[in-house]
């Protein structure tokens, strides 16, 4: 009777820790400010800090509202991470009269950690190398 006490035991100990560690896993969030550097572009090139909000609301578990800082009200803008990679979006009047320019970041990013990738201005034609500093690094 002891040995299959025990046996429970350790099922149930080795069941809860698979069970702790995959939601730990799962907790990761990009909620935060991102220092981010763009390079190798031809009118973009800097530091940018990056608000992201990661609350589930653009569909996926890891997305949401993101703003640039200080611009936040100015140049609304989402993110999402799907299959490890993450795309930021932010809006800009165009000029012209139409809707918008679009300035894009898209970076590999897992565990709460996001790294380097490419910087697209759509409108501008403008396109480089991002990589993003530490969570809360701005």
């Amino acid at each position: 009777m002891t040995i299959h006490i025990r046996r429970f035991i350790a099922t149930g100990l080795a069941i809860a820790s698979f069970a702790l560690a995959t939601s730990a896993a799962m907790a990761q969030s990009y909620t935060g400010n991102w220092q981010v550097t763009v390079t190798q572009s031809q009118r973009s090139n800097g530091t940018y800090c990056v608000a992201l909000t990661d609350n589930g609301s653009y569909g996926w578990p890891h997305s949401g509202e993101a703003s640039l800082i200080p611009n936040n009200s100015q140049y609304p803008g989402y993110f999402t991470v799907i299959d490890g990679l993450m795309t930021v979006t932010f809006t800009y009047p165009s000029g012209e009269g139409d809707c918008c320019d679009f300035f894009v970041l898209t970076a590999r990013a897992s565990n709460g950690r996001i790294g380097k990738g490419a910087f697209n201005y759509l409108g501008l034609t403008d396109n480089g190398f991002v990589a993003f500093g530490k969570k809360d690094g701005c």
